[in-house]
């Protein structure tokens, strides 16, 4: 049987933390709420100053205010894919009798002493 090379895992392998995630989703989340206040604000303004081609910047901003919302919930509630359900694991092929980095052969495994003596 061949024997494999220990495989360190990398820190920068591991995947970010929930209050990471939890905090990127949160910024995400005001950041798209801002940009519908600003369609908005942009919509009052536009209706105000009697805008010239205000029949297209009018639509424009409704779309935004009403579209912005659904996509920041959307965004918001979501999470990183699984690496085992990721698209680029997919493409890496992986021999099925290939053990994993982190295995150790059956030579290899410490055994447990059992005492009969209690």
């Amino acid at each position: 049987m061949k024997r494999q090379a220990y495989q360190p895992i990398l820190i920068t392998d591991a995947s970010r933390s929930q209050d990471d995630q939890l905090t990127s989703r949160q910024k995400r989340y005001v950041l798209m709420m801002g940009i519908r206040v600003a369609c908005l604000v942009a919509g009052a303004i536009l209706v105000g100053a009697k805008a010239p081609l205000l029949w297209l910047w009018l639509p424009l901003c409704a779309l935004g205010m009403a579209i912005i919302p659904w996509l920041a919930v959307l965004l918001a509630n979501d999470r990183p894919p699984k690496e085992e359900h990721r698209l680029a694991n997919r493409f890496q092929a992986r021999g099925r009798d290939e053990a994993p980095p982190m295995s150790l052969t059956a030579e290899e495994r410490p055994h447990k002493i059992i005492d009969a003596e209690p």
